[in-house]
């Protein structure tokens, strides 16, 4: 018997969301994956967020929120809307230790963001300070970007992107405080510069709310010389209404 054959027979694989028994591991039963709010059809070219109506081919449609603040990436996807399972996911991941979402998310950050691999880009994750990171002591960040790379065969690194400014908390905070926040809070890492110069970079984070921390993180590698920068989230938080 294979050792997987073996392991399903003692520990058969659960649903992700609610614990039902499902075929294969690091999956959603198939009614918590009709109730995830993933983002298919039409969706804002910069954030990823999903839109009315359907997509329009080639032409890129952008959000009324990436109309009213600049976004200094070039291209941004999401996987599903931050709401009911799709927040659920994210906060196993980021508070319950649930690392086998990272290892599920990754097929799907592949999916929604097909595109912007074309290029062979850099997968580089958001960092979190050093203080932040001994009391949760991973990165999901770091977890998703991995997982990506995996299911892509892109080159990553883990450590490019370093927070050296603790900042308080996001939450809370309105979008022209959270850009306050971050401001300068994160750069690249003097090891790496080298080999971001000249590389088309994909940011990786769980989350997106503002974009304050994917706008600081895309303008550290700017300066560093990076050739472009296209972003990438798990879940998106929309505007009500």
């Amino acid at each position: 018997m294979r050792l997987q054959t073996l392991l399903h027979a003692v520990f058969p694989p659960e649903c992700l969301c609610c614990g039902a028994r499902v075929d294969e591991d690091f999956a959603l039963c198939g009614s918590c994956w009709r109730e995830t709010p993933f983002i298919f059809g039409a969706a804002c070219g910069l954030c990823g967020v999903g839109l009315p109506g359907q997509s329009a081919g080639d032409e890129v449609l952008i959000c009324e929120d990436c109309h009213g603040v600049a976004r200094p990436w070039a291209r941004g996807r999401a996987v599903m809307h931050y709401a009911e399972n799709g927040r659920k996911l994210v906060l196993g991941l980021k508070h319950a230790d649930r690392a086998e979402v990272a290892r599920a998310a990754g097929p799907w950050m592949a999916r929604a963001g097909a595109d912007l691999l074309a290029a062979d880009p850099l997968i580089v994750p958001i960092p979190l300070h050093w203080r932040r990171l001994a009391v949760r002591r991973f990165n999901q960040a770091a977890l998703l970007a991995k997982s990506m790379a995996v299911a892509t065969r892109c080159e990553w690194l883990p450590d490019a992107l370093i927070r050296p400014r603790h900042t308080a908390t996001q939450d809370g905070r309105d979008r022209e405080g959270r850009f306050a926040n971050l401001d300068a809070a994160i750069r690249v890492h003097p090891r790496h510069a080298a080999r971001m110069a000249g590389r088309r970079v994909l940011l990786v984070d769980d989350v997106m709310t503002s974009g304050a921390t994917f706008s600081a993180a895309t303008q550290a590698c700017l300066r560093a010389g990076a050739d472009a920068v296209d972003v990438i989230a798990l879940a998106r938080v929309a505007r009500d209404g």
